[in-house]
């Protein structure tokens, strides 16, 4: 959990210290119908209050002007970290169509990704069995059709000119199991056709090759305005000057130990004959 969400939630159990002066944990934890503990994770910063919960908050201490202030300075936590627990509620198809969002706004986009094919690269059945593993992993909704075909329709962007998708992926992501084998032999074909793409640069970080900084999880940079960055348990959406030169500085290092054209092609066709001998 990052350091600026932490101080976030702590700042925030603060005010909600300060609100509730002259009535007692035990006295509100009664009016709410809480546990007592939850009152005291929630002021310590130890537990993320929902919107729902702050307004009850509000209404308890008996200043209900305050609940609009409140959920602002949750949003402003949560505009930061987005728990998947509360993205994948309704779904992979909503989360999806945000992030469109923000590759329509772009021009130059980076991508790393070690652990599976890029999703702007991965053909529909990939995409699909990768959806499923999420869902069951995160225990949302099984939307996988409407995610796959979002997901889908935000590749014809390829095909346009104007963008430039400059990705780079570690090897180890051509050979990983997340789909069954004829699945991830129609993928490698595919990624084998983007190397040729006019609006896609595919760089690979061959095994064994040195590396200044340890690969690890996945993120987008969105010009240089945004970075998205993937954990377990959150995406964590960064537009702050420092996080996001952090992140192109990472990019930059990854970069610099990738083979692109031919040599790239060579690893993908190198992983793609492992399959034919499995």
């Amino acid at each position: 959990m990052s350091t600026d969400f932490q101080q976030g939630r702590t700042a925030l159990g603060a005010r909600l210290r300060e609100l509730r002066a002259g009535v007692s944990q035990r006295v509100l934890a009664e009016r709410l119908g809480w546990p007592q503990s939850k009152v005291s994770k929630i002021e310590g910063g130890r537990q993320t209050p929902t919107k729902e919960d702050l307004a009850e908050w509000a209404r308890a201490i008996e200043q209900p002007d305050v609940a609009d202030e409140l959920a602002a300075r949750l949003q402003g936590i949560e505009s930061h970290v987005r728990s998947w627990h509360r993205q994948l509620r309704a779904g992979h198809g909503p989360v999806q169509d945000a992030l469109t969002v923000e590759y329509e706004r772009s021009t130059v986009l980076r991508a790393w990704e070690g652990a599976m094919v890029v999703g702007m690269l991965q053909t529909p059945d990939y995409a699909r069995h990768v959806f499923s593993r999420y869902a069951e992993l995160h225990r949302s909704p099984k939307d996988s059709e409407d995610a796959v075909r979002a997901r889908v329709k935000r590749q014809e962007m390829l095909y346009r000119p104007g963008r430039v998708f400059h990705i780079v992926m570690w090897e180890a992501a051509l050979h990983a199991g997340v789909a069954p084998p004829h699945v991830l032999a129609a993928q490698l074909d595919r990624l084998i056709g983007a190397v040729g793409l006019d609006t896609v640069k595919l760089g690979i970080v061959p095994l064994g090759a040195g590396v200044a900084v340890p690969p690890a999880n996945g993120f987008w940079l969105y010009d240089d305005r945004l970075a998205i960055v993937e954990d377990w348990h959150a995406e964590l959406w960064l537009d702050d000057v420092p996080s996001v030169s952090l992140y192109r500085r990472v990019w930059n290092s990854l970069h610099h130990s990738a083979v692109y054209g031919s040599h790239a092609h060579r690893l993908i066709a190198r992983a793609r004959a492992h399959l034919d001998m499995a």
